[in-house]
């Protein structure tokens, strides 16, 4: 059986959790979550605790079984405390603004690259190099910060581009450095 998949899921006060139409459907302070129930699992409310429990042994079934318990999980953390990345952007005129709801970055090309922030996701721009995104979604804030990232890479052997500010990059030595 799997070992993350056993794990209980413990249900804050704040957090309210409801099974309907195979849908389990997560509200808190920050906002509610849906998502289907995946084929062969069932989801059990035994008091503050989801339990993730599997019909069958078949292989997809049994993959399924962690994800499930994960996703969900994260679903709770979300409405109760959020989730958010942090983008820097590393450049000498490289930069980002706002502009109404969307975001404004000026990375070296010919014209500026407007990027629409998506519905459920609040993005700030703190001193014009780095972006902050939040959002009660794990998967959302990832898919956003990974779409922002991917505007400009950073460069291997400049360093410069939009980086995650926990991700330590390694320069490659150019033709030189033998």
């Amino acid at each position: 059986m799997s070992r993350i998949g056993r794990k209980p899921i413990a249900i804050p006060q704040e957090a309210k959790v409801e099974l309907k139409d195979g849908m389990i459907v997560v509200s808190g302070p920050k906002g509610t979550l849906s998502k289907s129930i995946l084929p062969g699992l069932d989801i059990l409310i035994e008091g503050n605790q989801i339990v993730v429990k599997r019909n069958g042994d078949d292989k997809k079934t049994k993959a399924y079984h962690g994800l499930m318990r994960t996703l969900i999980n994260n679903m709770v953390e979300g409405v109760v405390k959020g989730y958010e990345k942090r983008l820097e952007i590393v450049g000498i005129g490289y930069r980002a603004e706002m502009k109404g709801k969307d975001l404004v970055f000026h990375l070296g090309y010919s014209r500026p690259v407007v990027f629409q922030v998506p519905a459920g996701i609040q993005a700030e721009v703190e001193r014009q190099n780095f972006v902050t995104l939040r959002g009660i979604d794990k998967e959302l804030v990832g898919i956003v910060a990974a779409k922002i990232r991917a505007l400009r890479k950073p460069d291997v052997y400049k360093n410069k581009g939009i980086k995650y500010v926990n991700e330590t990059l390694r320069k490659k030595a150019g033709k030189g450095g033998k």
